[in-house]
């Protein structure tokens, strides 16, 4: 039986498992099951691989999508420009192919840990077909861990894009700073904070709602609800709203497809 499943800490609910477990219930995938590993501490990470041999794929979500990097033999590029992984994929190797590659992220391991960022695939795909000629310049709403694979497609797709924060850092927009002309310059909306999760529905990001406009997008990656109170007031104002289900279902899909792709890395 190939094991799959997730590792974060803590794992109350989970979108994956449930994606997962219905696909292969769906698809009559019977060799194949996904559970939750909640992991406190990466450093445990191992001792997880060597309880779990089967274990060919892993997600990865809070609080570890950074600090997993270090244990990894190698990341693909954009992930690390993202500098974050929330996909690994794990084969089997020799430890002499291991040592002779000269990248071993566990030392003294016989399985080889390959990490990717599918977070960005599910994002790009999901914000593309949306896309109009106003959409030049972004404000990115938070400066979280998913605000970084915001950033890296926003780059990509030559967006360009400011950041609102609560608190100053670097050149970032403050949220108690942001005045109407901002969301008027700027007609693509990306809320990346948990701002409006449930069960409180009724919270938003504090910015000026009356200036959005019939050109605006406004992009929540908050899925439930599914109609955020940040994405209910821009659609009054005329904005297309769109939240971040589909992405979810994108970056979990492009998962499964490297988990069982047999492309080498070098």
């Amino acid at each position: 039986m190939k094991q799959y499943g997730l590792i974060g800490f803590p794992l109350s609910h989970s979108f994956s498992k449930k994606f997962f477990t219905e696909k292969f219930a769906n698809e009559n995938i019977t060799d194949a099951v996904y559970d939750l590993y909640p992991l406190e501490h990466i450093k445990d990470l191992q001792d997880l691989l060597d309880a779990n041999p089967n274990l060919c794929g892993l997600n990865v979500t809070v609080p570890h999508k950074k600090n997993v990097l270090r244990f990894l033999d190698w990341i693909e590029h954009d992930a690390r420009n993202a500098g974050a992984v929330n996909c690994i994929r794990i084969t089997k190797e020799s430890p002499v192919l291991a040592a002779f590659n000269g990248e071993v992220g566990v030392e003294g391991h016989d399985f080889r840990l390959e990490g990717f960022n599918t977070d960005l695939y599910g994002f790009e795909m999901s914000l593309r077909p949306l896309l109009k000629d106003q959409h030049t310049d972004a404000l990115v709403l938070g400066d979280g861990g998913a605000a970084q694979a915001v950033k890296c497609v926003l780059q990509n797709l030559d967006i360009n894009f400011k950041v609102v924060t609560r608190k100053p850092h670097g050149d970032n927009l403050l949220f108690d700073k942001l005045k109407p002309h901002h969301i008027k310059e700027h007609k693509l909306i990306i809320n990346t904070t948990p701002l409006g999760t449930y069960p409180n529905v009724h919270e938003c990001p504090p910015i000026p709602y009356d200036a959005i406009t019939d050109e605006h997008l406004l992009y929540d990656l908050v899925y439930n609800p599914p109609e955020t109170e940040f994405l209910l007031r821009g659609a009054k104002r005329g904005a297309v709203p769109k939240n971040g289900y589909e992405m979810l279902v994108l970056q979990a899909e492009k998962s499964w497809e490297i988990w069982n792709s047999k492309e080498k890395h070098p």
